[in-house]
């Protein structure tokens, strides 16, 4: 479980200090699949950057099951963020000189994962192991940066609008093998949209509004990546 204490976070200095998360506290179960919704401005991917320990809160806490983040030196939060933190942004962040197989590899390394070829497969990229970057779709270049997350094996997957640079197919597509990996490998996933139809899949949405949390629910049913609008 993820606990989330008073969290406040600001930007800039003084005349223009600009208050981006106002007392946040919230709890994200394990295994749960977690939808952060809000409009651009918001503060949600702020909210992602300090759950995830990429970004420290001025005040607050940040809890894993007991290993409270936000007192760790940068070292030992490097270290945490390896051993349990997978990310996939919108951006895909994969490195041009290096081809599928190496670019997964990356992350599997960084815990002696020599099975990572089983996620290649699992998202159904087998036959591009030695494809480069600048030869797959966007949709491809998408499902390598997931194994890539993925093959150092998460206890928790945070994503940032990782649907927002695809079209409607491709996007689809991806969503709907994240899901299938989740329950294969069962991680907790803490994703961020704008988009509401995208919060239909998830377990758990939190709404947010300049800064704050607005609304929080649960889903009694799940949609499907293909069940959902777009």
């Amino acid at each position: 479980m993820i606990k989330i204490k008073n969290i406040n976070k600001f930007y800039g200095s003084k005349e223009n200090l600009f208050h981006v998360l106002k007392d946040i506290t919230l709890e994200i179960k394990e295994g749960d699949f977690v939808v952060i919704l809000g409009a651009s401005g918001s503060g949600k991917s702020t909210l992602l950057n300090v759950i995830s320990g990429l970004e420290k809160p001025e005040s607050g806490k940040v809890i894993y099951s007991g290993t409270e983040i936000t007192l760790l030196n940068d070292k030992d939060l490097t270290k945490f963020r390896r051993d349990n933190i997978g990310f996939i942004f919108q951006q895909y962040y994969l490195l041009p000189n290096m081809n599928v197989n190496k670019n997964v590899k990356m992350g599997a390394d960084l815990i002696n994962n020599k099975d990572y070829k089983e996620i290649i497969k699992a998202i159904g990229l087998e036959d591009k192991l030695n494809k480069y970057p600048n030869e797959l779709s966007g949709g491809e270049q998408q499902r390598i940066s997931i194994a890539r997350a993925l093959a150092k094996k998460p206890k928790v997957l945070f994503l940032d609008e990782p649907t927002g640079a695809l079209d409607e197919e491709t996007g689809r597509l991806v969503l709907d093998y994240i899901i299938k990996l989740q329950k294969e490998y069962n991680f907790t996933i803490v994703m961020v949209t704008h988009n509401e139809n995208i919060a239909e899949m998830a377990k758990t949405v939190i709404k947010m509004n300049s800064g704050e949390i607005v609304e929080v629910y649960t889903n009694k049913v799940q949609k499907s990546a293909y069940e959902i609008g777009w």
